[in-house]
């Protein structure tokens, strides 16, 4: 049981990687657009400059769940690496469980009714030729933090068969 719920926990978190670079390709595809348009044909577009951090958010949100998973996110390694294995598979579990699932949670359950408002109100953009539909950017507040939940859950999974199996030993 515990494997199999690692195993989804980890492809999850794998397609959440490659959407994140999927994304971040776009988003280079979109910003060489925006200079050309800018420094060629002197000619700019809101909705394609609004695209731009639209995607550096969306790249940011489904790529932490990555990194979460890769051991990529932000920690004191000067310390962290000294520490033995099972030292390290304590210390994730703690962390999961005190800092980044009530965080990750308490930001999904906020997010949803901060996307909710955006699309009740039919919110757009502001500026004149900008993109609609604002509530699509919002809405990946909620899910991107559940993600991140999840790659929590994930990580102590990990953590655990890690000191599983430093016990044995």
């Amino acid at each position: 049981m515990l494997k199999s719920l690692m195993k989804i926990t980890d492809k999850i978190c794998n397609t959440l990687g490659h959407l994140s670079s999927v994304l971040f390709l776009l988003l280079l595809a979109n910003v060489v657009y925006d200079v050309v348009m800018r420094y060629v044909f002197n000619d700019v577009s809101i909705a394609m400059q609004e695209l731009e951090w639209h995607l550096f958010a969306a790249v940011f949100l489904f790529g932490v769940p990555f990194a979460v998973k890769t051991h990529g996110h932000v920690r004191v390694d000067i310390f962290y690496e000294r520490f033995s294995p099972k030292v390290q598979s304590i210390i994730d579990i703690l962390g999961v469980l005190f800092w980044l699932m009530p965080f990750s949670l308490l930001v999904a359950w906020y997010g949803i009714d901060f996307a909710y408002q955006a699309y009740d109100i039919g919110e757009t953009s502001g500026d004149p030729g900008g993109l609609p539909y604002r509530w699509i950017i919002k809405a990946t507040i909620p899910v991107s933090f559940l993600f991140i939940a999840i790659s929590g859950i994930g990580l102590i999974l990990h953590s655990l068969e890690r000191l599983t199996r430093e016990g044995a030993r």
